[in-house]
């Protein structure tokens, strides 16, 4: 992808809630057995189901798994004042040794969790932009100040510093042209959600072109893409199930969007789908296994022994 620093080959995740100390071992134990590269989870105060803290799964996760990056897909910063969120995830950086993601976004789909948080709806992006300047301030682990639009503080000095040298890379999700062009101006990596692999093209030239015109140099970016995959012989039949399970999540008729964006029916029509974001630009696929946990493990294992391998060339 010009413009970007992109590695060659795709790299695996999960995305999944980790509701209880059985699961997240077996998760753990499975995704280290199928040679997984990571384990994501997602973050709300109040959503259309129950959802646990992100950064406490995540430490657990990490607790279980010597080889996994743990990740947040995506952590909603506004909702959160910076410094205690800097002295968390310098935590969990540490607790992981250094395979922490921080995955951030502005969110916004459920207004009344920043009512409940006293932030306005429309301070998102700033306050996100200014929480992310605020904590890798703090995990340089000096003393250090900010004069800033939401928060002002004078030699502050924040113990430890982050395990990883320079912070945890901050990835970000958006899909507007303020939001990439945001990703661009500051940020270490894309994460996307509900986007074509043409879109996702797209939005990388706009975030390559704000990193220039910014003049930034970067030696690595992350790229990463939250799938919504369901693996069945039928794709009909995938695209039922999809839809159903995604309109009970989000509380919509999720059935146009899963048939647009997701990734539906049989191994090489995942593959096909894979491919294609590969092409687009996309180095880590955050795959959401639509189903129960005992249908998530069952997709899990038809990944590992059918999908991949149509995949060799790329890994």
């Amino acid at each position: 992808m010009p413009g970007l620093p992109l590695d060659h080959e795709i790299r695996f995740g999960l995305t999944s809630r980790l509701p209880t100390r059985a699961v997240v071992k077996q998760t753990t134990a499975m995704l280290e057995r199928l040679d997984f590269d990571s384990i994501w989870v997602g973050d709300h105060i109040a959503f259309t189901s129950p959802i646990l803290d992100p950064l406490l799964q995540l430490a657990q996760a990490a607790a279980y798994s010597d080889t996994l990056t743990v990740g947040t897909c995506i952590y909603l910063l506004p909702l959160r004042p910076p410094a205690p969120v800097a002295k968390m995830t310098s935590s969990l950086d540490h607790l992981s040794e250094g395979r922490f993601v921080f995955g951030v976004g502005i969110g916004g789909e459920f207004p009344r969790e920043f009512e409940a948080c006293g932030v306005p709806h429309n301070e998102r992006g700033a306050r996100l932009a200014e929480g992310v300047e605020i904590i890798r301030k703090l995990w340089t682990g000096e003393p250090v100040s900010h004069d800033g639009r939401f928060l002002s503080f004078a030699d502050v000095h924040m113990q430890p510093g982050a395990y990883t040298p320079g912070g945890p890379p901050v990835w970000c999700g958006g899909r507007s042209d303020t939001a990439l062009r945001r990703i661009g101006r500051m940020m270490d990596g894309w994460v996307s959600y509900v986007v074509t692999p043409e879109q996702y093209e797209s939005g990388l030239a706009t975030i390559a072109a704000a990193a220039r015109d910014a003049g930034r140099k970067l030696d690595r970016f992350g790229t990463a893409h939250l799938l919504f995959t369901r693996i069945d012989d039928s794709r009909a039949r995938a695209l039922d199930d999809a839809a159903d399970l995604l309109s009970r999540r989000y509380a919509m008729d999720f059935r146009k969007p899963a048939e647009r964006y997701a990734a539906l029916g049989d191994p090489a029509a995942i593959a096909d789908r894979l491919r294609a974001f590969h092409k687009a630009g996309v180095r880590h696929v955050i795959l959401d296994m639509l189903g129960s946990v005992e249908e998530r493990n069952t997709q899990l294992e038809r990944f590992a022994t059918e999908v991949r391998p149509l995949l060799s060339d790329l890994a």
